[in-house]
């Protein structure tokens, strides 16, 4: 897996690289805006971390004219601008998802496997999701198991894809809040957890196992028995 950081404080990029490169990831910083935009667009990656905050080009310039070229790596912009209107000027700039500093280097690391499968499954035309005997036809819109089709809302058709997409890992609320209902906050309502229990009653009927499991702490994960 190849990674881009583009960073310009030299003890976050010097941490961020190592830990990165001790993951297995081929590693390419970049230390200001004009250098990150000229790697992203001459190199092929995976994924691109990218500060908000650079010298000679700032991150969201830097982001905007590497869209403009095309280009559609995934890219996760890291900053100490946390306040939400700033979250959202950078996924309206083109970014895929948008951690604020200070950050866990596991949250981080999590982000980009989710990110990178996702655009992996994207790229490779998936039209099918299964596990164990359930079926999700992304093409039909309908989902099945043991042969029997099941009826789903919406927001639940689209809480089982992201979780199917990435299943055997765990995913959090902030990520399902922003994945699926697309607030780049928590808004410290149940409405997951409302949406998680009326999904398993579907896909658990006649006492057949169970598929969504509850992670204590941490979110919920998809993985068959």
């Amino acid at each position: 897996m190849k990674l881009l950081l583009i960073e310009d404080d030299e003890l976050t990029y010097q941490y961020i690289q190592k830990a990165f490169q001790e993951q297995g990831y081929t590693v390419d910083v970049a230390n200001d805006g004009n250098e990150g935009l000229f790697l992203a667009t001459s190199g092929e990656y995976d994924i691109i971390v990218l500060d908000r905050m650079l010298s000679k080009m700032d991150g969201l310039t830097c982001l905007s004219a590497l869209r403009a070229t095309g280009n559609q790596t995934p890219v996760i912009i890291l900053s100490a601008l946390a306040h939400v209107d700033e979250r959202i000027k950078g996924l309206k700039a083109g970014g895929d998802d948008y951690v604020t500093k200070p950050f866990s280097f596991q949250e981080l690391l999590i982000r980009v496997e989710l990110l990178t499968k996702r655009h992996q499954n994207t790229n490779g035309n998936t039209t099918k999701l299964v596990v164990d005997d359930l079926i999700m036809d992304l093409l039909g819109h309908k989902v099945t198991r043991a042969g029997q089709e099941i009826s789903l809302q919406p927001k639940e058709f689209q809480l089982l894809q992201y979780l199917l997409t990435h299943q055997g890992q765990v995913v959090s609320r902030t990520v399902l809040f922003e994945a699926v209902w697309e607030y780049y906050f928590d808004p410290k309502t149940n409405v997951i957890d409302v949406h998680i229990a009326n999904l398993r009653k579907k896909l658990e009927t006649n006492n057949q196992s169970q598929l969504i499991h509850t992670v204590r702490g941490a979110g919920y994960v998809v993985r068959a028995p």
